[in-house]
């Protein structure tokens, strides 16, 4: 999306706002919620068509996940925001090398997964479900998918998930809904009812949704990695999470981006998977 169409949204919904705060609140929201990428690309066809494929149902969602079997450990692979799973396939590649037993989801209304809307929490109840049927010892989440796997190991504690891996991944969901307000430009009166959207919709303030409160509770070896150079997700994030694991280490990277798809990565991942 062009800054000058966020602008031109941001300053339309302000001006609507004075007239129906709700009616601004909820097309922001919905704005929000709505990705406009990640959908299959043609290219990346061949390469999910080489894994086992199945569906699963969680409520109305029909979840698409991804199976290469190996005869080593399960792991479970996240991705993040306006992605699906073809995000992964450099990384698989040379996980199926060592013979690791790899699992993939595609996110609500990512990929192939059905659905039109996303969020962190809905995310993470699709993980369990996924979970629950290829049993992981080990869940890599990129980006929201980090916050998405953070939330699960939270409210589950799955003790047969021995390791985290979260990269790029945020702290703050009022981190995350701030940055989208200053995007946008909200005023603040849809500010005040996009935060209100979330208490009705899940019973919790946006300041409830924090990893670095989540993982204090959470004994599951961690490991972070984050880009100094990161322009999605800043990297006092990753400090801050750190700050309050019970175990793990972060990994600090330069000129690497928010992506972090890189074979460096790569290799400090499987390093951190084998010891």
């Amino acid at each position: 999306m062009s800054k000058t169409l966020i602008k031109i949204i941001g300053n339309t919904l302000n001006i609507v706002s004075y007239a129906s705060q709700h009616y601004a609140t909820n097309k922001a929201w919905n704005l929000f919620v709505t990705p406009r990428k990640g959908r299959i690309k043609e290219t990346q066809h061949d390469f999910l068509n080489s894994a086992l494929q199945k569906k699963i149902s969680h409520n109305t969602l029909d979840i698409a996940t991804y199976h290469w079997q190996g005869s080593k450990k399960t792991i479970l692979l996240v991705h993040g925001w306006e992605s699906n799973t073809h995000r992964w396939e450099k990384l698989i590649l040379e996980l199926k090398a060592l013979d690791y037993n790899v699992v993939a989801l595609d996110a609500p209304a990512h990929g192939k997964t059905s659905g039109k809307h996303f969020n962190a929490i809905l995310y993470s109840e699709c993980i369990h479900k996924v979970a629950n049927i290829y049993n992981p010892e080990i869940i890599i989440g990129h980006s929201v998918g980090g916050m998405a796997s953070v939330f699960y190991q939270y409210q589950h504690k799955n003790t047969a998930v021995k390791k985290l891996i979260l990269l790029g991944a945020p702290s703050e969901f009022t981190g995350v809904f701030e940055r989208y307000v200053a995007m946008l430009g909200y005023n603040k009166r849809i500010a005040q009812g996009l935060s209100d959207k979330v208490f009705s919709t899940f019973n919790k303030t946006p300041d409830y949704f924090s990893l670095a409160r989540f993982v204090k509770e959470i004994s599951t070896d961690t490991l972070l990695i984050h880009d100094k150079e990161d322009k999605i997700i800043p990297y006092s994030d990753a400090k801050l999470i750190n700050d309050n694991l019970k175990t793990g280490r972060l990994i600090t990277t330069e000129g690497f981006g928010h992506s972090l798809r890189k074979k460096e990565i790569n290799s400090h991942i499987i390093k951190f998977i084998t010891h």
